[in-house]
């Protein structure tokens, strides 16, 4: 997938951000400007600056659909307040119609899976641990379930609900299509990183489930498949199911 702008093929770029280095991504369609946020988790101004430059470079109406969230533990949650706020206030301004495929007049949506809802509202707790400030959470405005599909724009993705490293932890899948240049891609969030797989000494986590959905649901899929974890270097689901120490 490219991420340059000024193309017919989709924007994937990556923000890393914060003292915990997140991979925040930015996926744009070229054929739409529809966005989507997958793991905000710290620096929004950051964030914001490069949705601006994007669409400035690429001449895209750029709208963000949704934030995505791989998991609710602070370092992919802790920009999302803020990012959300000042995308829903520009589209205010600009008079854009928010429509979005689940029917809502709110763009932006915030998007979790229900069984990490907890950690989510305790965002205030968790960032006390670390000496961080932070304000209440904007309540989610969808709740992923196992196997739904989402269209944004052009793009589709699938949700792959993967316990282990929190209870409502998912893989989000974005199905390849060669006309806009994506790859088959799947973003692990703390689930499976390269050589490594996500801690589970946290809120509701478990160990043996989280080995048994990478076995079973990730190492299932093509070899070939994109894995782009929330933190670190990308890598392939051959690759991991061959050489991560934890399988091997």
């Amino acid at each position: 997938m490219l991420s340059s702008p000024q193309s017919n093929q989709a924007i994937d770029q990556t923000v890393v951000v914060g003292s915990f280095q997140c991979n925040c991504r930015i996926l744009v369609c070229p054929k739409t400007g529809h966005t989507v946020l997958i793991d905000p988790g710290d620096e929004p101004g950051k964030i914001i600056q490069r949705l601006t430059q994007l669409k400035t470079d690429s001449g895209l109406p750029l709208q963000v659909k949704y934030l995505f969230h791989t998991h609710a533990h602070l370092d992919h949650i802790g920009g999302t307040r803020e990012v959300c706020e000042h995308v829903r206030a520009q589209e205010l301004l600009a008079e854009i119609p928010p429509t979005s495929p689940l029917g809502t007049a709110r763009p932006a949506l915030i998007a979790l899976h229900q069984e990490d809802e907890f950690i989510y509202q305790m965002l205030k707790k968790q960032g006390e641990m670390f000496g961080i400030a932070y304000d209440e959470p904007l309540p989610i405005d969808h709740y992923f379930s196992d196997g739904e599909t989402l269209e944004v724009g052009a793009m589709k993705f699938s949700v792959l609900h993967t316990p282990g490293h929190s209870p409502g932890g998912v893989c989000i899948r974005l199905h390849e299509d060669s006309a806009l240049g994506i790859r088959e891609s799947l973003f692990s969030g703390d689930t499976l990183f390269k050589g490594s797989v996500g801690r589970t000494d946290l809120w509701g986590a478990d160990q043996g489930l989280m080995f048994k959905n990478i076995k079973d649901r990730i190492f299932t899929l093509d070899e070939d498949t994109r894995v782009c974890p929330g933190h670190g270097p990308e890598t392939s689901v051959g690759l991991e199911k061959r050489k991560n120490p934890f399988f091997n």
